[in-house]
């Protein structure tokens, strides 16, 4: 993955540059769907408005990169990421410094890494911190391809299927993302994160390239030695975990975006809502919500662990580290969730962690 020519490495280095600038030239042009969110103006208190074309910005480059338009190979990039996190990394900087100027107020807690702003717009309903979503899923789901392509250059037929699954997994969960993007609108990212180096280096190097750490060694091995039963065991099992994952996540998810928008409403026409007041303000407490308080991040550690599983080198250290950054990622952003929840609800949260007591996974912790 070091050995590129030099003019390749050159072009490595700024390729996620150039991939920034011609996905955000097709956010841009592309006809978008123009939406109200659920966040306010810091400084107007107005709604916020979006334009949403993230599927189809997505479709296009996936397409690009299929028929290797522009004659870069499908698994170039993959070849090319120890440099592209370089240049990743250093575009981060130059738009932390750009986006987040020593000119803005810094309020109490707020900081260059943290952030000093919720959200930037530019142009008619541009949302900066969404577009950053953008860029991240879709070269997220680019490197995991490319490497599925890396693999099956060095070992054609005897190639690991569940590494094609492992890619294939993370082409649906980037799908799915874009799918349901006026769902982002509601969630912690946009409502909560500010936009600091923390959030633009996140979106341009730690989720483009962090998940797909574990190809960094597996595409290097050929297929695990399973037979008969055991083989569909290692490959169905893990792909029912990621079907059951995902309708933890995307259907919480989607439970509460509902609820949100329209609070009397029974999601999917059977589960009733039901919700503690705090003042104006409600908590949902049914459903998927009374599982426990973060079920959806349940949802993503079984979705984490599941591709692990499904990789098949279980005594591979390289498999196990998606599941270990989403254990540490949650766990520390539950807490910091419950302290912002508990400040804004005040006893009504109190109420919801007797009503709910599970952080995360029921019956545990």
């Amino acid at each position: 993955m070091l050995s590129l020519s030099l003019p390749e490495a050159i072009l490595a280095f700024f390729a996620p540059t150039l991939i920034f600038v011609l996905l955000l030239a097709l956010h841009i042009v592309l006809p978008a769907w123009r939406v109200t969110g659920y966040v306010r103006d810091e400084t107007s208190n107005e709604l916020l408005k979006y334009r949403l074309n993230g599927l189809v910005v997505f479709v296009i480059a996936v397409l690009v990169w299929w028929f290797e338009i522009g004659g870069i190979p499908r698994d170039w990039l993959f070849r090319a990421t120890f440099y592209s996190i370089a240049g990743s990394s250093v575009l981060a900087v130059v738009l932390t410094a750009i986006l987040v100027s020593a000119k803005q107020s810094a309020e109490k807690g707020t900081s260059i890494w943290a952030g000093r702003v919720l959200n930037k717009s530019y142009f008619e309903h541009l949302d900066f911190k969404m577009y950053l979503y953008i860029f991240g899923g879709t070269v997220l789901a680019l490197n995991a391809l490319s490497g599925a392509a890396y693999h099956w250059e060095l070992y054609g037929s005897n190639s690991n299927i569940g590494l094609f699954l492992y890619a294939g997994m993370w082409l649906f969960f980037v799908t799915d993302y874009f799918c349901f993007e006026r769902v982002q609108l509601y969630t912690y990212d946009i409502i909560h994160e500010r936009l600091g180096f923390k959030l633009i280096w996140g979106c341009l190097t730690v989720y483009p390239y962090l998940y797909v750490i574990p190809l960094w060694g597996l595409t290097h091995y050929p297929a695990p030695e399973f037979k008969g039963s055991i083989a569909i065991l290692a490959q169905g099992g893990p792909l029912l975990l990621f079907l059951f994952g995902w309708v933890l996540s995307r259907g919480s998810n989607l439970q509460k975006y509902t609820f949100k928008r329209w609070p009397e409403r029974k999601f999917l026409g059977v589960m009733k809502p039901e919700a503690i007041a705090s003042g104006d303000r409600l908590i949902l407490c049914s459903g998927f919500w009374g599982v426990s308080r973060h079920v959806n991040y349940l949802g993503e550690f079984l979705i984490a662990l599941a591709m692990a599983l499904v990789l098949g080198h279980f005594l591979s250290f390289w498999i196990w580290i998606y599941p270990i950054f989403i254990v540490g990622l949650f766990v520390h952003r539950q807490r910091t969730d419950d302290i912002f929840c508990a400040e804004k609800y005040g006893n009504a949260w109190d109420e919801y962690c007797k009503r709910t007591p599970y952080r995360i996974i029921p019956g545990i912790y």
